[in-house]
């Protein structure tokens, strides 16, 4: 905050298709899709009109003891767009809120069923899912979340296959992960209620990508050891890796669904927890037996929000968004080919249109930049100066655009980015030549 008060902030005014206006008049590319979850562009007109009309009904209305139309209506196109088998859905507000919900649904699930052991999860490490307190128990990323660990629950942690850190590449990765999955599971599978995953990438850890078939074994693996599945698909979902959810890369259904940031096409605040009917029949009785998932938020099936999520996935279906996700991720995987031999480039990984470029102090021994150092900050704020907004994860520069981005706009932006990098890396060489 102290950095932030003495800078010259940034004030958005505005937006156009993929830019933003700041009060000074000046225009940036929205990079990093206002923090993963912009689909189709800013201020546009199917999504502000479905608003419009739905204020013309109700702004508002609870879901406790009756429900709403678009609320309805949201959740059967969910059910009918979700990996096969999920079934219900649950409203709340936020990424973090859904993963609450399911972790205490994972939770109750079993109490239910009369097994009152497994009361733990299992989660990644470097996972991130949110910052309320269930979320936070949950996520391994010891700056955002190990000064408030003596306030959580405790979690097993097994490592999310990484590649680039890894010297056995994406086998010796996939093996690591998958073989202490499968040794904590055969020790304390009967306490373990869930197993909770970044599916195919796992985003606030630096855009890491799982090997192919990982996520297919951890599904398996659950089942043969009955342990809930959880997939936090709200970064990943809705066409951002080129599938409409991530676990349709592998052809995976999990237990229990989080969604949210681009649910409604990064207009309103809704997040949605999806079950199967399996899940939900756990909580299905007559009333004196107390089986109740009392959990519940105030703008819950938000008519507002429910409506221009409807119309955010019409246009899903009318613009064929999904099949061009792949065509524009193949462009961007080409454009970015001309900075794999950059000699501060360690990594490039991408999946569809979520991309993480990470910077090294060198290539041949990918000995990192020093937190201190900034590379990243300094990296997006020079891309700032050139016209083009996103924010770093550490020491990788991270490029997630709108889908609606056209092919021209996202050479612009590549372009921008290849040279932010490039001004920033050299700059830092010639400061450290000077200083020696």
């Amino acid at each position: 905050m102290k950095e932030y008060i003495d800078s010259d902030p940034l004030i958005i005014e505005r937006g156009e298709g993929v830019k933003l206006i700041d009060t000074e008049g000046r225009q940036f590319f929205d990079g990093f899709s206002s923090v993963w979850l912009n689909v189709h562009g800013h201020n546009v007109p199917e999504l502000n009109q479905a608003i419009i009309d739905q204020l013309g009904r109700v702004a508002h209305s609870t879901l406790l003891g009756m429900a709403n139309v678009p609320s309805i209506e949201l959740a059967a196109k969910l059910v009918e767009i979700a990996p096969v088998g999920l079934a219900k859905v649950f409203y709340s507000d936020s990424g973090a809120t859904g993963v609450e919900i399911a972790i205490k649904m994972a939770f109750q699930y079993w109490r239910n069923l009369g097994i009152t052991k497994k009361t733990t999860f299992i989660t990644m490490n470097q996972a991130y899912h949110g910052d309320t307190i269930g979320a936070v128990s949950v996520g391994a990323i010891p700056l955002y979340h190990d000064v408030f660990r003596p306030m959580l629950f405790p979690r097993h942690v097994i490592p999310y296959p990484h590649a680039y850190r890894h010297e056995g590449g994406e086998a010796g990765a996939k093996e690591d992960t998958i073989s202490a999955l499968r040794h904590l599971l055969e020790m304390k599978a009967d306490e373990i209620a869930a197993l909770i995953v970044e599916p195919i990438v796992q985003g606030a850890s630096g855009i890491v990508v799982m090997p192919q078939g990982c996520l297919r074994e951890i599904e398996e693996l659950c089942r043969a050891y009955n342990v809930l599945l959880i997939a936090d698909e709200v970064a990943t979902g809705f066409g951002r890796t080129g599938e409409m959810f991530a676990c349709d890369l592998e052809g995976v259904t999990p237990d229990l669904m989080v969604v949210g940031k681009g649910l409604t096409g990064g207009y309103l605040p809704v997040a949605a927890t999806l079950a199967t009917d399996e899940v939900y029949q756990a909580f299905y009785a007559d009333y004196e037996a107390q089986k109740t998932f009392f959990h519940g938020h105030s703008f819950t099936g938000n008519p507002l929000g429910c409506a221009v999520a409807l119309a955010s996935l019409k246009l899903f279906e009318e613009r064929n968004i999904v099949d061009e996700v792949k065509e524009k991720a193949a462009f961007v995987k080409q454009k970015l080919e001309a900075l794999r031999e950059h000699q501060h480039v360690g990594d490039i990984r991408q999946q569809g249109l979520m991309i993480g470029i990470e910077l090294v102090r060198n290539k041949g021994t990918k000995e990192p930049y020093e937190w201190v150092e900034r590379i990243g900050v300094r990296t997006s704020m020079r891309a700032k100066e050139l016209g083009m907004l996103t924010r770093p994860l550490g020491n990788v520069i991270v490029f997630i655009p709108p889908l609606s981005s056209s092919e021209a706009e996202l050479d612009e932006m590549t372009t921008i980015l290849i040279q932010a990098i490039i001004d920033v890396t050299e700059e830092k060489l010639m400061k450290v030549a000077k200083f020696r």
